[in-house]
């Protein structure tokens, strides 16, 4: 698969998890990752951009190895003087984050796109693989909630997903115009296979499936589309999953992760606890999905690649 080309859609952690594998099995330049960008915020006057980070960190080889956001060699002085003056700290930003916000916001105030910072960072920070945001254009998740309609990241961290959620929105993904390059990868001839990486459907693919030309791009491919599910037994590795589908009065299942990307995909990788008879209409792959090690995270790509 030397030329070939993959595209693979991101959320954070567990995306970000199975871009690692993929970028370590093949050549990191047949990789072009598709970040989510309805996470994207302003806080405290910064442009910040969650899910692109946790893949340049990861990819990086900088990320937290426990709670999986943020840096491993982190240190708090920032926010404990933030917290001293009585300033918004319910959002954590570790000194060392806190430059990529810093330099992002006065590039994109310099007239730079979001494209154009992104695959600065990953070259200065030694990532191999492309990363690009799905769109230039602000798109924005909110969620429908028992309280009221909720920003994400408001409901995700500040509210730490305990408001029960009722339905969802993706501001200006109507209006948004994907990444050219990204589009050009969907329509170019090498490529092997679109991957929907282990990530949230509903806060992490979604908004991205959301901006029209980007999911009639996908559905017209040619090339295979291929979903992992971020269920196992019934619970979400990491993040609400499970507790947003119970909300909806959908059953937290792999099965049910296939029924939602409906014939967008035709693969559905699954772990061994959940499998079962169920017929979806797609081709089911059963695999080891939890991915605590590299090891892990490259045998799942591994898994991926053979599914093509």
């Amino acid at each position: 698969m030397n030329r070939d080309l993959i595209v693979a859609l991101s959320g954070g952690i567990g995306g970000a998890k199975l871009a690692l594998g993929l970028s370590r099995v093949l050549p990191p330049e047949n990789v072009l990752i598709v970040a989510n960008v309805g996470d994207d915020f302003e806080h405290l006057g910064l442009h910040v951009s969650p899910d692109i980070d946790t893949l340049l960190y990861t990819l990086a080889g900088l990320d937290h190895p426990v709670q999986g956001w943020g840096r491993a060699d982190e240190t708090w002085h920032f926010m404990e003087t933030l917290r001293a003056l009585g300033g918004a700290d319910w959002f954590a930003l570790g000194d060392r984050d806190l430059a990529i916000h810093i330099e992002r916001t006065h590039r994109l105030r310099q007239g730079h796109s979001l494209s154009q910072i992104t695959a600065d960072f990953a070259r200065r920070l030694g990532v191999a693989p492309r990363i690009l945001p799905v769109s230039d254009d602000p798109v924005r998740t909110r969620l429908q909630t028992a309280e009221g309609w909720l920003p994400f990241q408001e409901y995700f961290v500040h509210q730490r997903c305990a408001p029960v959620v009722q339905g969802f929105a993706y501001d200006g993904a109507a209006q948004a115009r994907a990444q050219p390059a990204v589009m050009a990868a969907l329509r170019d001839p090498r490529l092997r296979a679109v991957v929907i990486c282990p990530s949230n459907p509903y806060l992490s693919i979604d908004p991205m499936l959301a901006i029209p030309e980007f999911r009639e791009a996908i559905a017209q491919c040619k090339a295979p589309v291929i979903a992992v599910s971020p269920i196992i037994g019934g619970r979400a590795v990491k993040g609400p999953t499970a507790k947003l589908m119970d909300e909806l009065g959908l059953d937290p299942s792999s099965q049910a992760i296939g029924q939602h990307y409906g014939d967008l995909i035709d693969v559905l990788v699954i772990d061994p606890v959940d499998e079962t008879g169920t017929a979806l209409g797609i081709q089911m792959v059963v695999a080891p999905t939890l991915m605590k090690t590299l090891a892990d995270r490259e045998a799942l790509a591994r898994v991926v690649l053979r599914a093509v």
